[in-house]
C-alpha cells in the first residue's frame, strides 16, 4: 500500500486513535501537522470545505472523519478496499451531485413528514 498523508494536530486525541490504528495495521503514514504546513492545509480545507482533524490524503483523494469514515476501524477498510476509480473526474463529479441531491431530498422529505406529524398533534 502506498503510504498516505494525515493531517493532524498536537492536541488532537481522536487523530492519534487514528495514527495507532494506522500503525496497528502496518500501513505507512506521513504525519503533517497543518500549524507546520499551513499553506497546504489551506488548500486541503479550501478544496473539502471542511477544517476537520484528522484528514487523511491516499492517492490524491481526501477522506475525513464523519463524512467518509465513522471510526479508525473503517478508515482500514477503506483505504485497505480502496480502487481507483475508472470514470472521469467529471462523470465522477457529477454522479457526487446527483447522490448530494438525492440525500438533501430525502434529508427534506423526513423532516416534512416530522413536522406534519408535530402539526397534526398540535392541531
Amino acid at each position: 500500500m502506498e503510504k498516505i498523508t494525515i493531517y493532524t494536530q498536537s492536541t488532537c486525541g481522536y487523530c492519534n486513535t487514528v495514527k495507532e490504528e494506522l500503525t496497528k495495521n502496518n500501513i505507512e503514514f506521513e504525519v503533517k501537522l497543518i500549524d507546520e504546513f499551513k499553506d497546504e492545509w489551506d488548500n486541503v480545507v479550501g478544496l473539502t470545505s471542511l477544517p476537520t482533524t484528522p484528514t487523511i490524503c491516499f492517492k490524491n483523494n481526501y477522506f475525513l472523519p464523519g463524512r467518509d469514515f465513522g471510526n479508525p476501524q473503517a478508515l482500514i477498510g477503506l483505504l485497505k478496499n480502496f480502487k481507483e476509480s475508472d470514470f472521469t473526474l467529471s462523470h465522477r463529479n457529477n454522479e457526487a451531485i446527483k447522490t448530494l441531491n438525492y440525500n438533501i431530498s430525502m434529508a427534506f422529505n423526513r423532516t416534512n413528514q416530522i413536522l406534519t406529524q408535530i402539526e397534526t398533534k398540535i392541531k
